[in-house]
């Protein structure tokens, strides 16, 4: 299964990492950091409305490359000018050809929040997003333990940071929802094989509580499928693919945006 080779590639990344900064000298350079953080992405998910996370992203394992011009820093200052509302970075680099370094440049360079988009398996990672400007992490429940996803929430929020906790069957989403994720995000691909269904999100949008806010995650393509998610009562949404391919980038994030 293509998870199981992005989990096995990630854990061996980590242990290369590793062997270059130690775990505590990571803490080190983290606790260095100025103090002052980007709007807190919970605050922004509670305003009106439907909020847009906009996809830095190059390839992907089902696509594979989608755009081979990749101005990243011009498409990130794109997707804040046009009103999106977090920037999601792509830092896996085996199978989505991401790097740590866009991260660590579009977060200095844009005011929103953005979102370190990876197979986070280890509080390493997480300190990795912190000392590379991330506001969120994405905590995937397929490939944790309860106590896992429990864990490394609680670290991201220690270090004023949030997770989207990522969930795709009905037992994840309620281990998500058990976990005490306070931001749920639903992917409508299934990462045993990449296949998408727009319509999964809506069947599992009714295990979640209302007090707690619930991203949609892929397949979605332009403004209709917004506003349907918006009735659905989702807070946000996550496209990545459309807005690479889109021509005219602030124009669909404004019509995202109507909603």
């Amino acid at each position: 299964m293509i998870l199981d080779e992005l989990v096995t590639a990630t854990h061996n990344r980590l242990e290369r990492q590793r062997e270059k900064v130690s775990l505590p000298k990571l803490k080190q350079e983290v606790a260095k950091l100025n103090a002052t953080a980007k709007l807190d992405f919970l605050a922004v998910l509670q305003r009106p409305g439907i909020h847009v996370i906009a996809e830095v992203k190059k390839a992907s394992p089902s696509k594979g490359t989608i755009v081979t011009d990749f101005p990243y820093l011009q498409v990130a200052r794109t997707y804040e000018q046009a009103g999106a509302d977090a920037i999601s970075v792509l830092t896996e680099p085996d199978y989505f050809k991401g790097k740590l370094r866009y991260l660590n440049e579009i977060s200095a360079a844009t005011s929103i929040p953005t979102l370190r988009k990876d197979f986070t398996i280890d509080p390493y990672m997480v300190y990795e997003a912190k000392l590379n400007g991330a506001a969120i992490i994405l905590l995937i429940v397929a490939i944790l333990t309860d106590e896992q996803l429990c864990n490394l929430r609680k670290l991201a929020e220690s270090l004023g940071m949030q997770a989207i906790v990522e969930a795709y069957t009905e037992t994840e989403v309620t281990r998500a929802v058990r976990s005490g994720a306070k931001i749920i995000g639903i992917n409508n691909r299934n990462l045993k094989n990449f296949a998408v269904d727009f319509g999964h999100s809506f069947k599992m949008r009714s295990l979640v509580p209302a007090k707690i806010p619930v991203i949609a995650e892929s397949g979605i393509s332009g403004p209709a499928d917004v506003k349907r998610l918006a009735q659905a009562d989702f807070k946000g949404v996550l496209v990545g693919e459309a807005l690479m391919k889109a021509t005219n980038k602030r124009e669909m994030i404004r019509a995202f945006k109507e909603f």
